[in-house]
């Protein structure tokens, strides 16, 4: 999937929602857990109750690691499956992924070719080397953590390196070292939703990169501070929700609570969308 089918998509749902699957085994609906696999039950569900109001999945890959090989099934069964029947609707492996070159191929592989993932978020803090792997395939994108949403993002991120203007900080350096790695056809950042102040800066030093933000719903950003310094002409933003969507509810119809917290969210993208 290249970076014009995502907005075509965007335009035509007036949307630019991604729903996270954190599918947490003990969050989901007590019933499912009687089915022989109960986080993809869940995960199915979710997606059809809601693909039409959002442009993207992001599946954060520990939520099914942490089940050992089920929950790696579970995992490979909701890409076939979104792959499958919603192959316009762009997946993201949140696998935060990066480390010396042959094993980033291994991490490459597994991810964007084995299952078919379009994307995956990888950690740049070991150079280019350990990320470049991941550029060689075709038609997938690299996500490059930035500025994360967490609080935690202070320690490092948001650092200001001396001798540099005040508004310097480590993540600027991330973003001016890797953004020669690849360029926007391939390369998309994370930016978190809970740091809309920093926007305005980032998209002078990217501003043809798509940005993934998450941070939006249950973290408390705001989406209209997010859009505010965040979008560029060809819109150039993925905002991502997890929980706020899928655990709307934990009751029997979660799928249709799960649907309708959607609907919200891209009725207020449509509004900024216009």
């Amino acid at each position: 999937m290249n970076k014009k089918e995502i907005e075509y998509q965007i335009r035509k749902k007036k949307s630019f929602l991604s729903i996270g699957l954190d599918s947490d085994i003990n969050k989901i609906p007590n019933f499912l857990k009687e089915n022989e696999d109960p986080l993809f039950e869940f995960n199915k569900a979710i997606i059809d109750s809601t693909n039409k109001f959002c442009v993207c999945y992001k599946i954060n890959t520990a939520f099914y690691e942490s089940q050992g090989s089920r929950g790696w099934k579970s995992m490979e069964k909701t890409i076939n499956y979104l792959n499958k029947n919603f192959p316009e609707i762009f997946t993201i492996a949140d696998a935060k992924r990066g480390d010396i070159g042959n094993t980033s191929k291994m991490y490459a592989d597994a991810f964007l070719k084995n299952m078919n993932f379009n994307s995956i978020t990888v950690n740049p803090y070991m150079g280019s080397d350990s990320v470049k792997p991941f550029l060689e395939i075709s038609n997938k994108f690299i996500i490059i953590l930035a500025l994360t949403s967490n609080n935690g993002s202070k320690d490092i991120q948001l650092k200001k390196i001396p001798g540099f203007m005040k508004e310097n900080y480590v993540f600027s350096e991330v973003i001016n070292s890797s953004r020669k790695w690849g360029d926007e056809s391939n390369t998309m950042y994370v930016v978190g939703g809970t740091k809309p102040e920093f926007f305005k800066s980032i998209r002078k030093q990217i501003p043809k990169h798509f940005l993934l933000i998450p941070g939006f719903g249950a973290q408390g950003g705001d989406l209209n501070k997010i859009c505010e310094n965040s979008m560029n002409d060809e819109i150039g933003i993925i905002v991502n929700s997890s929980r706020s969507i899928i655990y709307a509810s934990s009751g029997n119809k979660f799928d249709k609570a799960a649907a309708e917290a959607a609907e919200k969210v891209q009725n207020l993208m449509q509004q900024i969308l216009k």
